[in-house]
């Protein structure tokens, strides 16, 4: 069982910075794609930034050149650093480990970030 837990959301002013930190539990990660999402209030939950276990990483288009995702297998750790951000970012974010072996996703409880203008 793998067990997820965020950490680093927060209120910012718009043109601000936040780093967003996810921990794994379990012996899979290394092997594992991570990813972030986000949910807004009313809003479709939708992909922000995913990693490869090889280290190939993609990005939704709304945060292309502003969000940076990374991952410290050593420390079961994945990142997402936000710059620049906007109060169309503001959203619950919630961090992903893509199980491929037995096609599981597992979810953490998820860590709010609030971008006031």
């Amino acid at each position: 069982q793998v067990q997820l837990v965020e950490s680093g959301g927060g209120l910012v002013q718009a043109g601000g910075s936040l780093r967003l930190s996810c921990a794994a539990s379990g012996n899979i990660f290394s092997i594992s794609a991570m990813g972030w999402y986000r949910q807004a209030r009313g809003k479709q939950r939708e992909l922000v930034a995913r990693i490869l276990s090889s280290g190939i990483t993609n990005y939704a288009d709304s945060v292309k050149g502003r969000f940076t995702i990374s991952r410290e297998n050593a420390k079961n750790t994945v990142y997402l650093q936000m710059n620049s951000l906007k109060p169309e970012d503001t959203a619950v974010y919630l961090c992903n480990l893509f199980d491929a072996r037995w096609e599981v996703n597992y979810w953490g409880q998820g860590t709010q970030v609030t971008v006031s203008s």
